[in-house]
């Protein structure tokens, strides 16, 4: 325990973080799907996914096999993006319902808020979903339900300002009713209505219009793109199900046709950085919040008695085991790329780099801070280390192990260090060790074969868990925000 406390005081103690990359501070976008697994790219091993902007970016950049959502549902893995700090820790524990107190904390300090204050533009496209806002009647064809936006201040929760975005054209959870005409967005606080078209699409189009219309040249930039897709309820353009005809398959269509709908978000976005001479010096980290839904429901594509429409969760995992609210590799590792032609050319990176080592969406936080040199904030303690190193093609050495608390199933703890990872129950009463290089599926529990190893890291784990339980707000605790 005395080491975890001389780690921890080491890590709360301000320092300067300058890039040596560039003079001029870059831009910077981060790209976040919505449930789409570590297989749902063809860069990714998918042998049917059409994806070749999303594909360009790796071959351009960085392709991480190894990238980590920092928790296997939404709203916590947003908050640890815009933090750098695990969910249980920033007060994020789990997926933001209606009628729920908890959000992200006005005392956390966000990415966007620092990036902000030194001299960057910041905006925000997409799902936001870390804060309740007023509820909204939104009709349905099967009837109506109530929704969420962003129609006023609530509970003294904080604006999107508050948390460091000048401009933002946003939904508070999921589109509504689909991805097909959406009801529920909101610009800078105002209702917009009904959107013709499809979510990716509408999103993109709005990162052109501020592209074009908003953005002040000379100025850095700070942008998150939050995409809808592959959420459910799924629905996809008509134009992109048809490449997909021969598969005969009209719910596999869907959700492939989804991930190509992301992808023809992402190369007008492109298009619309390279129209505007900033594409070299722009980083563009592209992940996913948590592995893909499912498997329930599969092939349902014609008879389900679903409000929101019918099944059509196909995502995959690559063959990883566990799927979305699982801690286990199939619910937290998720497609990871990095693009920034500019940077990695003064680093002397060859374009289409694979990289194995380890990395997490908190490591986003850090990162950025360290490329803009910007000071990281005083007395945090954060669960995130800046990669930069490896986008310089330097060693690097993660300052502590990957850590995960899920709030979902058996084993919602874990902990990876170096190749090896520990998954454990809330109670700190049971325990699974897998080898994750030897057996990347985590078939063989080798908790009695490795004996050492698997008490070292339950050490590890209990202390690292008891730690952050100690720190984050409470609400997990009340019985009223318990599932």
């Amino acid at each position: 325990m005395k080491r975890l406390i001389l780690l921890l005081s080491l890590l709360a103690v301000p320092f300067a973080l300058r890039a040596q990359t560039s003079h001029t501070p870059p831009n910077f976008i981060q790209i976040l799907t919505d449930d789409q697994g570590w297989g749902d790219l063809a860069s990714f091993g998918h042998l049917q996914i059409q994806s070749p902007h999303i594909d360009g970016l790796a071959e351009e950049g960085i392709k991480f096999t190894h990238c980590y959502s920092s928790d296997a549902v939404c709203s916590p893995s947003r908050s640890s993006i815009l933090t750098g700090r695990t969910p249980y820790r920033n007060g994020v524990y789990n997926w933001i319902p209606a009628n729920k107190e908890f959000h992200l904390p006005a005392s956390e300090i966000t990415l966007p808020q620092l990036l902000r204050a030194e001299g960057y533009q910041t905006a925000h496209f997409g799902k936001w979903h870390l804060s309740h806002y007023s509820e909204v009647a939104i009709p349905d064809v099967k009837g109506s339900y109530r929704d969420f936006g962003f129609g006023g201040e609530h509970a003294g929760q904080p604006s999107m300002h508050d948390y460091g975005y000048d401009y933002w054209f946003a939904t508070g959870n999921v589109a509504r009713p689909n991805h097909e005409n959406p009801l529920n967005f909101f610009l800078n606080g105002e209702a917009m209505g009904k959107m013709e078209g499809f979510s990716a699409q509408i999103v993109a189009a709005e990162f052109v219009k501020w592209m074009t219309q908003h953005r002040q040249e000379g100025q850095p930039f700070f942008v998150t793109v939050w995409f809808h897709e592959p959420h459910g309820p799924v629905n996809s353009d008509s134009e992109f199900v048809k490449r997909y005809e021969d598969l005969k398959d009209p719910s596999l269509q869907q959700y492939l046709a989804n991930i190509t709908q992301i992808d023809e978000g992402v190369g007008t976005m492109v298009a619309a950085l390279k129209e505007a001479g900033v594409y070299d010096d722009t980083l563009i980290w592209y992940t996913s919040d948590n592995g893909p839904e499912g498997p329930h429901g599969l092939g349902d594509f014609n008879n389900s008695d679903s409000p929101y429409g019918p099944s059509r969760y196909r995502g995959s995992t690559g063959g990883l085991r566990g799927r979305k609210r699982h801690t286990h590799e199939g619910g937290i590792r998720v497609p990871g790329i990095v693009s920034w032609p500019k940077g990695f050319q003064e680093a002397g990176i060859r374009p289409g780099t694979l990289c194995a080592e380890p990395m997490i969406g908190s490591d986003v936080f850090p990162t950025m801070l360290e490329i803009a040199g910007v000071e990281l904030p005083h007395e945090v303690v954060y669960d995130s280390s800046s990669i930069l190193p490896l986008l310089q093609g330097k060693t690097f050495q993660r300052e502590r192990p990957l850590y995960w608390r899920n709030n979902h199933y058996e084993f919602k703890i874990a902990l990876r260090h170096g190749d090896w990872k520990i998954l454990g129950t809330p109670t700190h009463s049971k325990f699974e060790l897998y080898h994750l290089m030897m057996d990347p599926r985590e078939t063989t529990d080798l908790s009695a074969q490795a004996p050492e190893r698997f008490e070292a890291m339950k050490r590890m784990l209990i202390e690292y868990d008891n730690e952050v339980l100690a720190e984050g707000p409470k609400w997990w605790t009340r019985k009223k925000d318990k599932k």
